[in-house]
């Protein structure tokens, strides 16, 4: 196996795991806006409504469909990147002090991980070529 076709495996598996971790929350504002609802008053201080959410989370998942897909790869791993920054960013109280409160919360910890894998994938998207739609329009 080539060095090159290692980093695009490499590359795909990350896109194609992002995009599951992403559209998990993405069909939840569908499927249970409730608890969208109780996500976004709490991290970001806002009340939207059940039918905003349920249109945000149809958004993004068009949004995570064409990333998953490698089409239009700068707009797309950038709009994910950032999605999920401002997500991070807003619970920096938890990662600040995982042990704070009645709970650990620790499993705030793994969108780090996740943040810098995206970071990794925006800054070598062009290289990310498996399966991608960008990649085969351009052959």
């Amino acid at each position: 196996m080539t060095k090159d076709v290692k980093l695009e495996a490499s590359l795909l598996l990350m896109r194609l795991a992002i995009a599951a971790f992403l559209l998990v929350w993405a069909i939840d504002k569908v499927i249970s806006p409730e608890h969208a609802q109780a996500v976004f008053s709490h991290f970001y201080s806002s009340e939207l409504s059940q039918p905003t959410l349920k249109a945000v989370g149809i958004v993004q998942i068009v949004l995570v469909a064409a990333f998953a897909a490698g089409f239009a790869r700068f707009w797309t791993y950038g709009a994910v990147l950032l999605m999920h920054a401002a997500s991070t960013a807003s619970t920096y109280a938890q990662l600040f002090n995982p042990w704070g409160g009645e709970k650990p919360q620790l499993l705030f910890w793994a969108a780090v991980p996740v943040l810098a894998a995206m970071i990794a994938l925006f800054l070598l998207r062009d290289r990310d070529r498996l399966l991608s739609v960008d990649a085969m329009r351009s052959k």
